[in-house]
């Protein structure tokens, strides 16, 4: 599990129900009213916004935030470098069987291509396009719960005119105003609710997982076509540990 992630939303949870509690209490804040316009009107506009696939597999992507692939990148390099010397030292047929044993299914897909023989260009472009595509659908999912955070924020002001309208129309009675000015207030604070804990974060979060991914696959793309065209390992893992900080550059050379 991201811990950056539970302790954000933990941390958000508690500063804000407790800020709750030291006024009026957490109960003045609930107003089912409010959360059918900004929750329930929200989620419609987004069936609409977008593919019901996408929208059926919208868990799947909070899942993501929550609990992300991990990649090691010291280990990949370390592992595409001890290909590289085999290769060198044996033939890039030779790491046929490492093709079959390998748990990283975009670099067992560009080993399988090189040990096949496949040009460098061909392979090149298979993987970017992999990547992109892949980079692409990533993306995509983080919109969604950008389009949220907006049209959460624009459901909560439509709430807020629904609930100023029904206070306007009904002055005359006092009973009234005030279960129509919660609507009016709450609905504004369901939208920035909804937006700033959920929708904005999490895309946010989700676009840096697409980047981790892609940093991962561009980094197999060189080291494959590396390995084909016979280059010096230790030059290899130099151009490598260039996808990581300084402070993560350790050769396993030295």
């Amino acid at each position: 599990m991201d811990l950056g992630t539970i302790i954000g939303l933990f941390l958000v949870t508690i500063l804000l129900t407790g800020a709750m509690m030291m006024g009026v209490g957490v109960q003045a804040y609930i107003d089912f009213p409010s959360l059918l316009i900004t929750v329930g009107g929200s989620i419609g506009a987004l069936l609409i916004a977008f593919k019901l696939e996408n929208m059926k597999n919208i868990f799947k992507y909070l899942g993501i935030a929550f609990k992300p692939h991990q990649y090691n990148i010291p280990a990949l390099i370390k592992t595409i470098v001890e290909y590289a010397i085999k290769a060198r030292r044996d033939g890039i047929l030779s790491l046929e069987q490492n093709v079959n044993q390998e748990e990283n299914d975009f670099l067992r897909k560009g080993l399988s291509m090189a040990v096949d023989g496949s040009e460098p260009d061909s392979i090149r472009d298979l993987l970017e396009i992999d990547m992109e595509q892949s980079l692409g659908r990533h993306n995509s999912n983080a919109d969604i719960f950008d389009t949220w955070a907006a049209l959460a924020g624009s459901y909560g002001m439509l709430g807020t005119l629904v609930g100023l309208v029904a206070m306007l129309m009904n002055m005359s009675d006092p009973s009234s105003i005030g279960p129509a000015m919660a609507v009016a207030l709450i609905t504004t604070f369901y939208g920035s609710l909804i937006g700033n804990v959920i929708g904005s974060p999490i895309a946010n979060i989700l676009r840096i997982r697409a980047q981790d991914e892609a940093l991962m696959k561009l980094l197999v793309i060189e080291g494959i076509i590396s390995i084909q065209a016979g280059d010096n390992p230790r030059v290899l893992e130099t151009k490598l540990l260039s996808f990581l900080p300084p402070s993560q550059r350790f050769s396993q050379f030295d």
